[in-house]
């Protein structure tokens, strides 16, 4: 069960000095753990009920909206929007907005992506690591979701998901929406974008939840959401390699960390976290045997707030 709603006691915008304003904000007790929350997509933004993961009384909690979505600006923007600029704004917010030598870092889906490039990045100032429907970001995880394995699961969903796209350019879904997303005609880009939102959308959750099917509703939101993810798997999240955050997991095994995932997550399959649990053996791994990918289903939600109690400083 999430705490109470929660309002920001202080927030503001972080200059990137390269074209960005960054929305961040800090809930909670500001002498309370530090703690940093890295939300999905990328381009989803935070929503109200990502602060009420963490007690209010014993945690001080940042979180923020990634470059280009939520409450940044430039909206929708992919210039200078790649994965080490995401990981260079955490790392800024920490020493200039948190002032925290170390915090606890939490992210789902590509929140959880997120996390572990900074904690692989900055071990020394991650005190703790949640993360939840892990995604590695690897070819085969995206093609699985957007090119053929999913529609197995959801040839309904499917079907909408393929109607924007000629079938002349379906052997590459990514590339032929990304020619849509980032078309010069505006209403070619909202058809693209609303098409390709709600197939996740449709995805989510292990039972239809009409709450989930409308999180992108809102066409700023779904250009938002759809252009920069895009961008990022149009560019293999701008790694090294492929595979690069398990073939690094090994910089993670002095941190105290839990792994939460969905049995049946379509969205980012379980093998994923099954292979961070194998390489990060010192996390806690909890496979919630009747959930799918959204953090608020009850088993992953039980074991995102058991985290973060467990982490939090003792009570008063």
């Amino acid at each position: 069960m999430l705490y109470p709603p929660i309002e920001p006691y202080r927030h503001g915008l972080l200059d990137t000095a390269d074209g960005h304003q960054v929305y961040w904000e800090m809930c909670g007790n500001p002498q309370g753990k530090p703690a940093v929350f890295l939300h999905g997509g990328p381009g989803s933004g935070c929503s109200p009920a990502h602060r009420q993961l963490f007690d209010p009384r014993r945690y001080n909690v940042l979180l923020f909206d990634q470059r280009g979505c939520g409450r940044s600006q430039p909206h929708a923007s992919l210039e200078n929007n790649t994965t080490w600029h995401l990981v260079a704004d955490i790392e800024r917010l920490r020493t200039e907005i948190m002032g925290a030598e170390r915090w606890l870092v939490f992210g789902g889906s590509w929140g959880s992506t997120l996390a572990l490039a900074y904690s692989q990045r900055h071990p020394g100032h991650v005190s703790e690591i949640v993360v939840r429907g892990i995604f590695g970001l690897r070819r085969a995880e995206i093609q699985w979701f957007y090119q053929e394995g999913a529609s197995w699961l959801f040839p309904d969903h499917w079907e909408d998901y393929l109607a924007p796209i000629p079938p002349e350019e379906r052997g590459d879904m990514v590339a032929a929406y990304r020619k849509r997303l980032t078309s010069t005609d505006p209403q070619e880009q909202l058809r693209a974008a609303r098409a390709w939102s709600r197939w996740e959308d449709n995805t989510i959750t292990l039972l239809p939840s009409p709450r989930h099917q409308q999180s992108h509703a809102a066409d700023r939101a779904a250009l938002a959401f759809a252009r920069i993810e895009n961008h990022y798997f149009v560019h293999g999240g701008f790694m090294e390699v492929d595979g690069q955050l398990l073939r690094d997991a090994h910089k993670l095994h002095g941190i105290p960390g839990t792994i939460v995932q969905g049995r049946y997550d379509a969205c980012t399959p379980a093998r994923t976290a099954w292979e961070l649990h194998r390489a990060w053996p010192q996390a806690r791994f909890h496979l919630i045997p009747d959930a799918g990918h959204a953090f608020d289903e009850p088993g992953i939600l039980a074991r995102l707030m058991e985290a973060t109690d467990g982490y939090a400083n003792p009570r008063d």
